[in-house]
């Protein structure tokens, strides 16, 4: 699948948590600079990390796996972080139930902690006797007996109401934590995919940085062929959909609607479509950094999902739930705002802009561009709705 990788015009600089990339070009232009990224202070000394005989193409293909791994790895990342954020939006509701308990036990434990005072202080049923034998007026001794079979009842509703409180705060208790473990979880999870998209963004950072002068001009020949060549079959696929248009408008028009063919998919809402083209345009030399959302830096997903949310759409956050979020549509059918998916693992997403072209982030060290669909594999396209 590394062969189908799409083409590299940036090599990325060092990455940290939230800091800066700086982005290197591959283009005529920017070798000059180049140099930027021959410090290998990542290298232990005398490692050779590409032998004599391993070929540029060889290199190209192992960094753009890399980079295909670490894009996985950013997908993972993404729906680890949103896993733990609903665990901690989770944690945090559970947290406050559970106070709210409390202080509802704590006054009910109050009022049966207030009956049994005066029960005791006025000695219970043996002063209602004492009541009983002395008195010259036996109603008032009945309206007396009846007052304390009231005040039994208010009592017995004050313990029944401090068992039904002492159990629910019990039961959010058991709930909170159960969140908190499972936000543990998710914490772990993430710190995980984390170093793997660190790791493999640092190995192909290693190999790019320990190309010659030469190596580095062919890798860049070899990248401005295959956005060449992807570009001529992206003005064919839009060419391709043109006459496509053209046939089932004919069709329409004819009265035939091409029995036997596929029902046509839904038309795209083109006022939303627009506004959250403009959205992606307007994000245009933005960087790419994984796990970003904007506004000033993004990923592949956050980008999308943030262009259809000005549209007032909700995306899910990863692409492996994005690709679900809509109608699927073929590549001949592709309209402006539509999603398209690459590589058979879902990893990429880009955001359909007519003529064979998306707007999309395509990698560490590169930023939101303009680019053909064809320059990778694609898995499928789908139709926000």
């Amino acid at each position: 699948m590394a062969s189908h990788r799409k083409p590299r015009s940036r090599i990325p600089a060092p990455l940290t948590g939230h800091g800066r990339r700086t982005a290197v070009g591959f283009t005529t232009a920017a070798l000059a600079s180049v140099t930027l990224l021959s410090q290998t202070a990542n290298a232990a000394p005398g490692d050779d990390p590409k032998p004599a005989t391993q070929s540029i193409d060889k290199v190209k293909e192992k960094v753009d796996t890399l980079y295909h791994q670490a894009e996985s790895a950013t997908q993972r990342y993404n729906a680890a972080k949103e896993r733990a954020d609903q665990q901690r939006a989770k944690v945090d509701k559970l947290l406050d139930s559970v106070a709210q308990r409390t202080e509802k036990l704590n006054e009910a434990r109050r009022t049966l902690g207030a009956y049994a005072t005066a029960q005791y202080r006025d000695g219970g049923m043996a002063r209602s006797a004492a009541t009983l034998l002395f008195s010259n007026d036996p109603q008032d001794v009945f309206d007396q007996s009846h007052l304390i079979d009231r005040l039994t009842g208010r009592q017995k509703q004050a313990v029944d109401d401090f068992q039904k409180q002492q159990a629910s705060a019990a039961k959010e208790r058991g709930k909170a934590g159960e969140s908190l473990a499972s936000l543990t979880a998710s914490q772990k999870q993430l710190k995980t995919q984390k170093k793997t998209v660190q790791d493999k963004l640092t190995e192909a950072r290693r190999l790019l940085a320990n190309l010659t002068a030469k190596e580095k001009a062919r890798l860049a020949a070899i990248e401005k062929k295959k956005a060449e060549e992807a570009r001529r079959k992206a003005a064919a696929l839009a060419e391709k959909q043109r006459q496509e248009a053209a046939r089932k408008k004919q069709q329409e028009q004819n009265g035939d609607s091409g029995s036997g063919s596929t029902a046509p998919s839904a038309p795209a809402n083109s006022s939303k479509a627009a506004q959250a083209i403009a959205f992606a345009k307007s994000q245009l030399g933005k960087p790419y950094v994984w796990g970003a959302t904007g506004p000033s830096s993004f990923d592949c997903s956050g980008l999308t999902q943030a262009a259809w949310k000005t549209a007032g759409i909700s995306l899910p956050r990863t692409t492996w739930d994005q690709v679900k979020a809509g109608t699927r549509v073929s590549t001949s059918e592709l309209q402006p705002g539509d999603l398209v998916f690459f590589y058979d693992d879902i990893s990429h997403v880009g955001l359909y802009v007519g003529d064979g072209m998306m707007i999309h982030a395509p990698k560490p060290g590169d930023v939101v561009k303009k680019a053909p669909i064809t320059e990778m594999p694609i898995y499928g396209s789908v139709r926000p709705a």
